[in-house]
């Protein structure tokens, strides 16, 4: 390991430092309740809420992920999932935040998401509790998986050592901070990383832009790719038998532009829906200390997200210019940012740079394995199987459920050749259909009933497999992405179920109308 490589070391372990420091601050305090420790009694800022929200939700798909995907076939599917994410950062903050913060406390003080639904429909035989667990355990399992990947490019990476090891030593650094703090924890050192990824983003965007010769080069480099600079198009990497780009006279070498219909516009923008099932997000309009305070979150929350998502975006793009044959497969491009940020910067600067990446996948792993823990231990353990566990015993359960969940995501993420943006947009589709449509109809349809909410879910979750596994393997328009059809699907069979049973008991009905009707605080 040679003296450069000791200096990012050395930045980076200064900043593990400091987030394993924030976990004990706030270790004694978690430990008091299970509210604390899962929801942190209600007590976030909206500056902190906001960020945290949005830094739990990007994970190291934000500096990884998105630029990989621009780097290797340029704008069009980059910027529209972009746009989408953006709309539906919006739309959520908007309208569900509110009513959602409102509606978890009507409905007997609910702290996770499984306990809001199953008080809001106010259920004596704990289904809907049980398969909000179960998918939240699924579907939070291949995200944490994710993450792990995340961890084991970027160490092996920039200290060529084996992605696997790697890969375990970030898994059980997470594991770690998240058995220590909890929810507050979680929230303040996500916000704080929230600042580390913006800053890094744009620290590398514009020093990469200048060493590329300015956006005029960065524009005409791109333009030279066929569809790579084209909201409409797709650029084709001509690839060998192996997966492998082609380089001819030490350029990559690109096919004929591929078509980018409308069908695939909205398949793009439908990542905007996921976010209506987010439990990360979502949690965080619960935790939030006064309802009136979320307009000033959706404020910062949406300043925060078009500028990381743009310049992610960007980022792709430029990296094209600078490292044209550097990442020759399309898991390789998801390590352009690493990249950038090591011939860019000076080895200690590159260091705190590249702990955006740490930060962004600390930041969702935790969120990601606290939130399914509590699935288990708080809606599982304590909801059904022994309902008069005590408060230590829950906390117990929920570790050693953190710790099971961990290794799954383990041999979930063994695989160096994993491309993150895949597997972040199965998960996302799995709680966006499987959530958001209920989410939405519980907030918002009186009407809605128990058995429209259990089909719902139900039916948004099969699909989600359905369509991935099999159905979009036809090809043409039934290559969309899944959480489109399964985010449909779910909403008809809430609408049709509900409509075809029995109306929801007075008792829930004044429920929503109280919820409707109350003033903010």
């Amino acid at each position: 390991m040679d003296g450069k490589t000791i200096q990012i070391l050395l930045a980076m372990v200064i900043y593990m430092t400091a987030v394993i420091l924030i976990g004990v601050l706030y270790a004694k305090r978690a430990n008091k309740s299970s509210e604390e420790y899962f929801l942190g009694g209600r007590s976030l800022g909206p500056w902190v809420t906001a960020m945290s929200a949005e830094a739990s939700d990007m994970s190291g798909w934000l500096l990884m992920g998105l630029p990989g995907v621009a780097y290797w076939c340029g704008l069009a599917d980059a910027a529209w999932t972009a746009i989408g994410l953006a709309i539906g950062t919006y739309l959520n903050w908007l309208i569900v935040s509110k009513r959602l913060r409102r509606y978890s406390i009507r409905a007997n003080n609910s702290i996770t998401l499984p306990e809001f639904f199953s008080n809001r429909f106010r259920e004596k035989k704990k289904t809907i509790m049980l398969l909000c667990a179960v998918f939240i355990l699924i579907f939070f399992t291949v995200y944490a998986a994710s993450c792990f990947v995340t961890c084991g490019k970027l160490f092996s990476t920039l200290f060529g050592l084996d992605y696997k090891v790697m890969m375990l030593i970030g898994a059980a650094f997470v594991l770690l901070y998240t058995i220590l703090g909890g929810f507050l924890a979680e929230s303040a050192s996500d916000f704080m990383q929230a600042i580390v990824m913006i800053v890094a983003l744009t620290v590398i965007v514009i020093i990469s832009t200048v060493n590329a010769g300015g956006i005029g080069a960065v524009i005409e480099n791109a333009n030279n790719i066929p569809g790579f600079l084209e909201f409409f198009g797709l650029a084709s990497p001509a690839l060998d038998e192996t997966g492998t780009q082609i380089v001819e006279a030490g350029k990559p070498v690109f096919g004929e532009a591929a078509p980018y219909g409308l069908l695939t516009i909205f398949s793009m923008l439908a990542w905007g829906l996921g976010y209506f099932g987010m439990p990360q997000v979502l949690l965080r309009f619960m935790a939030i200390r006064k309802e009136k305070e979320l307009a000033r979150s959706r404020r910062i929350a949406m300043i925060w997200v078009v500028i990381s998502l743009g310049v992610a975006v960007f980022i792709g793009i430029v990296g094209r210019q600078l490292f044209p044959v550097e990442h020759l497969t399309k898991s390789a491009a998801e390590n352009i940012f690493i990249t950038l940020s090591r011939s860019s910067l000076p080895p200690i600067l590159a260091g705190f740079v590249m702990a955006g990446i740490l930060a962004a996948t600390i930041s969702s792993s935790d969120s990601y394995l606290l939130i399914a823990a509590s699935a288990f231990a708080k809606n599982i353990f304590h909801g059904i199987v022994k309902k008069d566990a005590t408060d230590k015993q829950v906390m117990t359960v929920t570790r050693i459920t953190l710790l099971v969940l961990a290794l799954v995501g383990i041999l979930l993420a063994l695989d160096e050749k994993s491309i993150i943006f895949s597997i972040v947009s199965f998960a996302w589709a799995g709680f966006g259909a499987t959530f958001g449509p209920i989410m939405l109809f519980s907030l918002f349809w009186k009407r809605t009933n128990k058995p429209g909410a259990i089909a719902g879910m139900v039916g948004g979750a099969a699909m989600v497999f359905i369509w991935k596994l099999l159905i979009s393997k036809l090809g043409g328009v039934f290559a969309i992405y899944e959480l489109l059809p399964a985010f449909i699907f779910s909403s008809i069979l809430i609408i049709c179920v509900s409509l075809l049973t029995k109306a929801p008991s007075k008792e829930i009905e004044e429920d929503f109308e109280a919820v409707r009707t109350a003033k903010a605080e």
